[in-house]
């Protein structure tokens, strides 16, 4: 089983990004090659969501570079938290993940990510899983940081009629 955890800061309250993460938009977003379309918005807080997620693998997984994964969200604490489950290949594997926003002040926010990663698979487990998983997660840091920026920027300005 691998497991990644990393945090990021930015220029925003939680507030602000849990509007954000929790908007209700276009069915399918992109981010830097990171595709996340909703195919259930779960509840009013976002418990019980459902979203398919593409993403890149490294090429010799013989599936254009694409992987996917089909992910549910619960334990949902609005404006603080919660964690997905999910189910990716290829590697058929599973996943669950966690993400906490922590307040630190001056309209500033840092985003707590856990994820535990798992191959079904014994033998793909031995020979590729913590190199997959390494590729997979190798600049989530650098993506989620510019993603919920440029995220935040936007919602400002539309928020300010621009």
């Amino acid at each position: 089983m691998q497991v990644h955890e990393y945090a990021v800061e930015v220029e925003g309250t939680p507030a602000e990004v849990w509007a954000l993460f929790w908007a209700r938009r276009p069915a399918t977003q992109m981010h830097d090659g990171v595709g996340i379309e909703i195919l259930h918005p779960g509840d009013a807080t976002g418990e019980g969501l459902i979203r398919h997620c593409t993403f890149r693998v490294p090429r010799y997984l013989c599936t254009g570079g694409i992987g996917h994964s089909w992910e549910w969200l619960t334990e949902v604490t609005p404006v603080e938290s919660w964690k997905y489950d999910a189910v990716g290949k290829p590697l058929w594997s599973r996943a669950e993940g966690r993400t906490r926003l922590e307040d630190l002040g001056d309209g500033r926010t840092r985003i707590h990510f856990r994820e535990t990663y798992h191959a079904f698979n014994p033998v793909l487990r031995l020979l590729l899983e913590r190199r997959v998983h390494r590729f997979v997660s190798r600049d989530n840091d650098r993506i989620i940081t510019a993603a919920v920026n440029r995220g935040l920027e936007h919602m400002r300005r539309a928020s300010d009629g621009g």
